[in-house]
């Protein structure tokens, strides 16, 4: 660690992993009740634990994402963050909003609207904790040295300031409210995200593998190219069937099946950055976190979002089982996976540490990353026998949902591992270390490239 600012983001960190901790287990006791439906029917409905679940998933992931900024930013920009106290500031009213929410919610008190159920008073909070932390990160920025790691990761922060506006603003025409719903809900996950997740892979790439910076900022911008020329115009696959003018039936079926170019190009990057570097960090768990989270990415956002991206499949598979299955791996390949590769390579310089405990971190890779595509696929099978039953056949719904008891234990199964790994990985992350670290963790030298 070059700077003695960046320990802020360590507070970030344990934050982010405790609130992973609670969203993992309200997503077991959610695929609980779907194996088993009175579960916890009185005491905590469905709907509350669903809330938990998912709004704890989003907050997590934007501290993760501060946290990385506040980690990456002060080494890019050769310069201490502008106010470390604001960052604490920021951090206390992050997790206070995120903490009143959460309490709220099993109280029954949100705002109704799906994934923007926060009270306004907290959206607002929201406001002012990215009102912070452009601040902070804009005029460390603008001070030090500028990079395009630090220029892509400041616009895709901005877009996540800019587009959480419509998070406040609740027309009561529920299609206009839809329409710019989805300004938050896709414009963040498979837009500006995509920016912040590509800025820090960039970082590191550079980092582990020593690549040229140069070759490396050519594939980012590229790749930031592919993301917002097929992210933004792919929200029209949203737009199907909520009372939008029709021709958004064809501009979201072409430009959203555009949108696997970028996570491909994530892949192609990241193994080539890694083959060129011919490096052997000492941290390969981080590496590994970082390689896995590309081909996560890849399959679950791009993959398996196009499988029923196009108008006319969508028709029938919109709001079944297979859109939880896209959404289950997108975000666990995209974000979760980006966020616990940051934190891999960050805390042990954090904590002053050799690269630690990593045969238990590399152990929770393979669990969590095992469950969660077996949970894919038997979320995607439920689907297609949900679609022909309850779509083609007619079938009511609750008719439907008892033919797919089976495959919610199976779901339930998955999700037991996956929070098991994840516990292996908080423990092995922030758990008892014993070596000390040397003033600075290197990558070894470059191997000898292989005679001709």
């Amino acid at each position: 660690m070059k700077y003695a600012s960046q320990r802020v983001a360590h507070v970030y960190f344990v934050g982010a992993l405790t609130l992973f901790a609670v969203q993992v287990l309200f997503g077991l006791l959610a695929a609980t009740v779907y194996a088993m439906p009175n579960f916890l029917a009185e005491t905590l409905p469905f709907s509350i634990l669903r809330m938990v679940h998912t709004n704890a998933l989003v907050v997590w992931l934007l501290m993760g994402f501060f946290g990385a900024a506040y980690y990456l930013v002060p080494e890019e920009a050769e310069r201490d963050i502008e106010s470390p106290l604001l960052a604490y500031v920021q951090f206390g009213l992050l997790m206070a909003g995120a903490l009143a929410s959460v309490a709220g919610y099993l109280m029954g008190i949100h705002g109704g609207r799906e994934f923007l159920e926060q009270p306004l008073w907290v959206k607002w909070a929201i406001v002012a904790v990215a009102g912070i932390f452009l601040y902070n990160i804009g005029m460390t920025v603008l001070k030090g040295r500028r990079t395009a790691i630090t220029s892509v990761l400041l616009l895709g922060m901005v877009g996540i300031a800019v587009f959480w506006l419509f998070a406040i603003w609740n027309p009561e025409n529920i299609a206009v409210d839809k329409l710019y719903w989805w300004y938050v809900i896709h414009l963040w996950v498979e837009g500006v995200w995509e920016l912040v997740m590509a800025s820090i892979l960039a970082f590191l790439v550079i980092k582990m593998t020593g690549v040229d910076r140069e070759v490396v900022e050519k594939w980012l911008y590229a790749i930031v190219g592919l993301a917002l020329f097929s992210g933004l115009l792919g929200t029209g696959h949203h737009y199907y069937w909520i009372g939008a003018p029709g021709y958004w039936q064809w501009i979201g079926s072409v430009f959203s099946t555009l949108e696997i170019a970028p996570f491909f190009a994530m892949v192609v990057f990241t193994f080539t950055m890694v083959w060129r570097g011919r490096r052997d960090h000492p941290n390969k768990a981080a590496l590994l976190w970082a390689l896995g989270c590309t081909v996560g990415a890849f399959f679950g956002a791009g993959v398996w979002g196009f499988m029923h991206t196009l108008h006319g499949v969508n028709y029938y598979s919109h709001g079944t089982q297979i859109t939880a299955a896209h959404g289950h791996l997108a975000f666990f390949g995209a974000y979760v996976m980006l966020n616990l590769a940051i934190m891999t390579y960050a805390m042990p310089y954090l904590r002053g540490r050799q690269p630690y405990n990593q045969v238990l971190n590399m152990w929770s890779f393979w669990l969590m990353t095992s469950a969660m595509f077996f949970m894919t696929i038997v979320l995607t099978f439920a689907g297609v026998v949900q679609v022909h039953l309850q779509r083609v056949m007619g079938m009511f719904y609750m008719e439907v949902q008892e033919q797919l008891v089976l495959f919610y234990w199976m779901r339930l199964g998955a999700g037991a591992i996956v929070v098991v790994a994840a516990l292996l990985y908080i423990w092995a992350v922030l758990g008892p270390v014993r070596e000390e670290r040397p003033a600075r963790m290197e990558a070894a030298p470059p191997r000898p490239a292989p005679a001709e």
